[in-house]
């Protein structure tokens, strides 16, 4: 059988797919055009939290428009950059979030290449096999790269919370560009978007290490040979000097805004970690909160909180070989027991995985993670119906499809951590010798 191959084709194949136009195009199409209920996904808890609602920042705005401090209610729970922005630079139209859409897209497809090293060589010789194989990994690169936008502009759990107006697009969309200028080795641009990130959602801070170790190594896949870090400890200090410069920035240019006030902080980070709004959401957090006495209350969030903490050093160290794959793990970690969660965080973790496509294969019971997340996806505006508007339910049905929401997210999590680290094996090959005999095992490193 003989292979003809286009030696322009394969120059041209780098990776750029035509879909992300086109879903881009898509996207800018339903922020122009009145959609039937979009303005219900407003009011929607499981879209929407008391830290990234639309109508909260409307009123936020409105309260800021009268000589109102929005903080002063204890309702209002937005970066007073975000008050800036949308109060004299950008109006707070759907356009802005297809266009944060659209970048974060963008962003995921550039740490796709990234990732790839730009190791997949074009093609110099004239020899067949060098042809057919350089088609072959073109046809691949163009195969995954599709996936990238796709898995970002058609993710429900991404798409609804744009849809709805909601604050968790920036965040989701600066964490991607931080990742991207990161695997790029531009620190300045990546310290900058991190410290925006981590302003937006304190949370956000699981992800600093991971971006500081990125920016010292190669974002290229390394799962399947494991290499200890080597990492200078005065290049780590000096790329967090370099975060802790932006981030006071960004807290001086918040204190500013507000007139030197340093009431926002307790009113936006600190809702975070204090928990003053227990509006019904799909995370684990608020039912907890809801049925407890008030004096086990400040111990219980210490323990949510360190919780949250204890998975950097660990997850860094076991992954210290592929910091990106870390902070994909990092995501799936804030996507499952973050505080007020929304569908727009495990959408985050989601998308990614279509970043590392060896680790595929390993996975051991994806089926049951989707199933799951359907499940969920079905169960949760159900149940959150006969509860708030037919008054059929009470709190421990939707409670329930939240629990049925974080087993899909630990479940994914779980499994990621796993196929990791088995790739790292190679496959397992089983020969039987005969009747009665131990089996013979063989790795075959890949």
């Amino acid at each position: 059988m003989r292979l003809v191959v286009d030696r322009q084709q394969l120059n041209t194949m780098d990776g750029r797919p035509a879909v992300l136009p086109v879903l881009v195009c898509f996207r800018l199409l339903l922020a122009v055009l009145p959609l039937p209920g979009q303005h219900l996904l407003k009011h929607d808890h499981q879209i929407n939290s008391p830290l990234t609602s639309y109508l909260r920042l409307k009123e936020g705005l409105w309260m800021l428009d009268n000589n109102v401090d929005p903080y002063m209610g204890g309702s209002f729970h937005h970066s007073p950059l975000l008050l800036s922005v949308f109060s004299t630079i950008l109006p707070p139209i759907p356009i802005i979030w297809a266009v944060s859409d659209a970048v974060g897209a963008w962003a995921l497809l550039r740490i796709w290449r990234a990732r790839q090293g730009l190791s997949l060589h074009k093609a110099t010789t004239s020899t067949a096999e060098s042809l057919i194989v350089s088609a072959y990994v073109s046809s691949q690169r163009v195969k995954y790269a599709s996936n990238q936008p796709s898995s970002c502009l058609l993710n429900p759990y991404l798409l609804f919370p744009s849809l709805a107006l909601s604050t968790s697009t920036f965040e989701n969309s600066f964490t991607l560009l931080a990742l991207m200028f990161a695997s790029e080795g531009k620190p300045s641009s990546a310290l900058l978007a991190i410290a925006f990130t981590i302003h937006l959602s304190p949370y956000s801070i699981l992800l600093l290490l991971p971006i500081l170790m990125l920016l010292i190594t190669s974002p290229t896949s390394q799962l399947a040979s494991p290499r200890p870090f080597h990492g200078s400890i005065n290049r780590i200090a000096s790329l967090f000097g370099e975060f802790m410069l932006y981030w006071l920035v960004l807290v001086g240019a918040a204190c500013i805004i507000t007139d030197g006030s340093w009431s926002w902080m307790k009113a936006s980070w600190g809702a975070s970690l204090t928990l003053p709004d227990l509006t019904p959401n799909p995370g684990l957090w608020w039912y907890f909160f809801t049925e407890m006495f008030d004096h086990f209350r400040p111990f219980f969030l210490m323990v949510f909180s360190v919780h949250l903490v204890i998975y950097i050093l660990p997850i860094c160290i076991k992954f210290q070989h592929d910091p990106l794959y870390a902070a994909f793990l990092l995501i799936g970690v804030l996507g499952t027991f973050k505080a007020y969660l929304t569908l727009a965080d495990p959408g985050l973790f989601l998308s990614m995985i279509s970043l590392f496509p060896e680790v595929h294969g390993y996975l051991r019971h994806p089926i049951v993670t989707t199933l799951l997340h359907l499940h969920a996806a079905f169960l949760l505006p159900l149940q959150h119906v006969l509860w708030v508007s037919e008054g059929r339910g009470n709190a421990n049905f939707y409670y329930a499809a939240s629990l049925v929401m974080g087993m899909a997210g630990g479940a994914g999590l779980v499994d990621a951590c796993w196929a990791g680290m088995r790739i790292a094996l190679g496959d397992v090959k089983v020969e039987l010798e005969g009747k009665g005999q131990v089996a013979r095992w063989e790795v075959a490193q890949e």
